[in-house]
């Protein structure tokens, strides 16, 4: 955190936590934090004074006695501060729907696949369509809709496009009361692992039968991401 940034924050009280596709957003009396966790980063909680470890690079520190403390090994994250609203900042204005909001439904996704030809898995990754539904999300819930990851977008009928936004609904609020999914080094704030790994039914499981049909597991890159799927249970 720079000098100056600092001294804009200081002894000023946090009104409201929220968020915004990956974007943790702190508002202040007089502005916004917008934290971004990179590929890797975590936000800590931990009582005042506990000993930092490699990669901590800066506490937000509350007069109760703890401190926010981020950590990232990779240096993707950031953290940037706003005094305008932050829906309009550069980064936030132009985000699409968010998956688990009422403006994310079936004649939504209906109307943005129609006449795509790119594979619905990678639309559903696309974040100026629908945010937050990340590489491991996007293969669970294809798979909970039975759709093959590799069909073009706009193939999907109406009815599908409805299980899907169920399915990815589904999947994102199984994973928030989980914890989130640890794969390798994702920590919740308290400092233990997501355990939504452990309910997962294709991802990372290629070769092991499916969980419905005993079928194989396949798995594929698309976009330079891994996916997996069904051959029989997904069409």
């Amino acid at each position: 955190m720079s000098a100056q940034l600092a001294a804009t924050v200081a002894g000023q009280r946090i009104v409201r936590v929220g968020r915004r596709a990956k974007y943790l957003l702190l508002t202040l009396e007089t502005g916004t934090l917008l934290l971004h966790l990179g590929m890797s980063g975590n936000l800590r909680v931990a009582p005042a004074g506990t000993q930092r470890l490699t990669h901590d690079h800066f506490d937000l520190v509350l007069n109760s006695g703890v401190v926010l403390r981020f950590n990232d090994p990779r240096r993707f994250g950031s953290l940037l501060y706003t005094s305008e609203d932050p829906r309009r900042h550069p980064l936030l204005r132009h985000l699409a729907p968010e998956p688990l909001g009422a403006a994310f439904d079936a004649d939504y996704l209906w109307r943005v696949t129609r006449r795509r030809r790119v594979a619905i898995k990678q639309l559903l990754m696309n974040s100026q369509l629908v945010v937050g539904v990340g590489n491991i999300y996007a293969s669970e819930a294809l798979f909970r809709a039975r759709i093959r990851p590799q069909r073009r977008a706009g193939t999907l009928t109406r009815r599908e496009a409805g299980q899907l936004v169920r399915a990815v609904r589904a999947v994102l609020r199984q994973a928030i009361r989980a914890g989130g999914t640890t794969l390798r080094d994702y920590l919740k704030a308290d400092g233990e692992p997501g355990y939504f790994r452990q309910r997962l039914y294709v991802y990372e499981r290629d070769g092991r039968p499916c969980r419905r049909c005993r079928t194989p597991l396949r798995a594929i890159s698309q976009g330079q991401r891994s996916t997996y799927y069904c051959p029989s249970c997904q069409k």
